[in-house]
């Protein structure tokens, strides 16, 4: 008989008050939850378990979170990053640095719920058509193994919000999307509409495809949105 382990996600803050909060409620809609007051903190549980999602605030003693971002953006689970300031610039910092998602403080719980499942759904989506990996001009994305090969063989590292991202282009190359429709398909349709932020992940997707040929893969249409210009092969 197999046991089914619940999604961990670790909730870093130093208000033991919000860690509590967050714990509490995250817990009671079917997660296994645990707090850390630091980055030092949070360092030694990812050693003692592994965490599927962390819940990270910007501002705390120590390491703050932006360096904690830029540091789990390669290898580390998915985060979704708090932040009482609440500013756009911090939104956009925070996603570039590879955060899958941003809330301003004080976040409503319900709202960080619907994203940390919108973050969580992400890897676990199944692709009816069975294929496993799309190749362009090059470049491989596996679908399996969740990454993405330049033309010289080198892998390229791609947080999940990225990769997420780049999945909904190469599967709908040649069709303009507007930022709702990969917001919804990226994230979910939890996710809330925040234009500049798509803007952001798509500039960041554009810099890591950047093979040195000179060509954009991702077009830019004024007024209209976004469009994958390559051709796509299912493999």
């Amino acid at each position: 008989m197999t046991i089914e382990t619940l999604p961990r996600i670790l909730v870093v803050d130093d208000d033991p008050g919000i860690r509590e909060v967050l714990c509490d409620y995250l817990g009671r809609h079917g997660y296994d939850t645990d707090g850390a007051a630091s980055a030092v903190e949070m360092d030694r549980a990812l050693k003692r378990w592994p965490v599927d999602l962390i819940v990270l605030d910007l501002m705390m003693p120590g390491e703050d979170g932006l360096s904690v971002v830029r540091r789990l953006s390669r290898t580390g689970p998915p985060v979704v990053m708090l932040s009482a300031m609440g500013e756009d610039t911090d939104r956009i910092v925070g996603l570039e640095l590879g955060a899958d998602d941003y809330l301003a403080k004080p976040c409503n719980p319900r709202e960080l719920l619907a994203r940390v499942r919108a973050v969580l759904r992400r890897p676990k989506e199944d692709d009816p058509t069975g294929t496993q990996a799309l190749t362009f001009a090059g470049w491989r994305l596996d679908l399996m193994r969740r990454e993405v090969t330049r033309p010289d063989g080198e892998v390229v590292a791609l947080s999940s919000g990225e990769f997420g991202l780049l999945k909904v282009f190469a599967e709908r190359p040649g069709r303009i999307l507007t930022r709702d429709q990969l917001l919804e398909a990226a994230r979910g349709t939890e996710a809330d509409v925040f234009d500049r932020a798509m803007d952001v992940q798509i500039s960041r997707l554009r810099k890591k495809l950047d093979d040195g040929s000179g060509r954009d893969l991702i077009v830019t249409l004024r007024g209209e949105g976004y469009m994958f210009d390559v051709r796509v092969e299912r493999r």
